[in-house]
């Protein structure tokens, strides 16, 4: 049973750290038309469906359940919505690889601390948990700082490559007018309340378990089947700040006349594959949590985002994000490699 649980995470772990490559294909749509129909695929048409084929009662058993646990599992997933349109506002301020890394720590964190501290009663193995929290945010660490020393060495590279040969002079090409930067504390602290955010996600999750007990016990669900009903539900609120924010970008950029652009087949497939990989990655990381039993949501969170986070990056070595950039490299090798080690121990902490 534990090796099936954590066999199913890593394959969430994949999808998880693959979806984001559609991301990559969003032209010629305009954000919000490409964001609201892979929202729309992700959190709302694939969940329901996926769901209704394994539980037809899906919506009856929502309609069942006591309206405050509802009211605060879609409310976590509303706040996670807030957390990822602040992501995009860090990155603006501290840049991708300061972001992505405390970002990454605190949803990881963040995201398995608070359902542990929600236990009636603390497990005996709480320190090995806690080990394996505290050693993977260490390895997000060393990550991220790989990922800002590569950015260094790159644009130090690009700088070098601006300067053109004239016979044996080099001739500095035209000084570029610098606009004010903006303030990293600024950034920092955004990145920081994205970070705590984005670990409501899975909050919600573990707050969301009396519908999936409510599947099991009255309508005789399959444990691993009725995690998807509790993603039902945290999800109807991370759409309903998702796709609301799609929509006023609609408005307020008046794009609607984008969804018929030339050529946008291309970005619309990818649209929806990306939406297909990241509820997949959340679907089978549920039927993995509910496996591991109570301590599903405290393990089975850091482990997946832990890997997700060595799979992102193997696909960026593999589109070349790390050319030319070789003693970063081997930073990101040690901190993959510290993730590894806290990946086990949190598997460990699982038997």
């Amino acid at each position: 049973m534990d090796f099936l649980a954590i066999t199913l995470i890593v394959f969430a772990s994949f999808f998880q750290g693959t979806f984001g490559l559609g991301m990559k294909h969003i032209a010629p749509l305009k954000w919000e038309n490409w964001w609201l129909v892979h929202s729309f695929v992700a959190m709302i048409a694939f969940p329901i469906v996926w769901s209704l084929i394994v539980v037809p009662e899906t919506f009856e058993i929502i309609a069942g359940t006591d309206p405050s646990v509802l009211t605060m599992a879609m409310l976590y997933g509303f706040l996670w919505g807030i957390g990822g349109i602040l992501f995009g506002i860090s990155v603006e301020y501290t840049g991708i690889s300061i972001t992505y890394g405390i970002v990454m720590g605190l949803a990881a964190s963040m995201g398995s601390l608070i359902p542990l501290f929600q236990m009636e009663q603390l497990p005996d193995n709480i320190s090995i948990v806690l080990a394996g929290v505290a050693l993977l945010l260490v390895g997000v660490g060393i990550t991220a700082v790989a990922g800002v020393k590569r950015d260094s060495v790159q644009n130090a590279t690009q700088e070098d490559s601006e300067e053109e040969e004239d016979g044996d002079v080099l001739v500095a090409v035209a000084p570029k007018v610098e606009t004010p930067k903006k303030s990293i504390k600024t950034g920092v602290m955004i990145a920081t309340a994205c970070g705590v955010l984005s670990a409501f996600l899975n909050v919600g999750f573990s707050n969301a378990a009396p519908v999936a007990a409510s599947a099991v016990a009255n309508f005789g669900a399959d444990p691993k089947d009725a995690s998807l009903v509790a993603w039902v539900v945290v999800l109807l609120g991370a759409f309903a700040m998702n796709g609301g924010y799609a929509v006023f970008k609609l408005v307020q950029n008046n794009s609607w006349s984008s969804f018929q652009v030339a050529n946008s087949g291309n970005a619309y497939k990818w649209s929806i594959l990306a939406g297909l990989f990241w509820f997949a990655a959340l679907g089978v990381y549920g039927q993995g949590a509910a496996l591991m039993g109570n301590l599903g949501p405290v393990i089975g969170w850091p482990i997946l985002l832990g890997l997700a986070l060595i799979i992102s990056n193997v696909w960026g070595y593999r589109s070349g994000e790390w050319k030319g950039a070789k003693g970063p490299f081997n930073i990101l090798l040690g901190g993959l490699a510290v993730l590894i080690v806290a990946v086990c121990i949190l598997g460990y902490a699982n038997y």
